[in-house]
């Protein structure tokens, strides 16, 4: 069984390459891959802000959503307001706009954990 700093480690070090290698996409103008792995960064973020929360860490977007809709509403309204971006990678083409936003969402985030990238 994975230990609970495990878990975090591996939610912490997933967050900041998700990041890491956002901005290089975003960098080379490959924006749908930036606001993707912004995204994923994002739900690591999450994951992570539930597990030092609620000691538990959420099984699938679905759960992930309704733990910050019912208790965290105000880190709810960016994944919510960020879940259309990335599920419009797959089938638009996206712009530097929409990874600036997702990126500074990540910042954020990355803020409220006091965790420095």
């Amino acid at each position: 069984m994975i230990m609970k700093t495990e878990i975090k480690e591996i939610l912490l070090e997933n967050a900041k390459e998700y990041f890491k290698n956002a901005l290089s996409s975003e960098k080379t103008k490959e924006y749908n891959t930036s606001v993707t792995l912004f995204f994923k960064a994002i739900s690591s973020l999450c994951d992570l802000y539930i597990l030092e929360k609620e000691e538990i860490t959420p099984s699938n977007h679905s759960e992930r959503f309704r733990i910050l809709e019912e208790k965290y509403p105000d880190i709810y309204k960016i994944i919510d307001k960020d879940l259309p971006f990335y599920q419009d990678s797959y089938k638009a083409r996206l712009d530097k706009e929409t990874s600036n936003m997702l990126s500074d969402d990540a910042k954020k985030l990355f803020r409220l954990l006091n965790i420095n990238i």
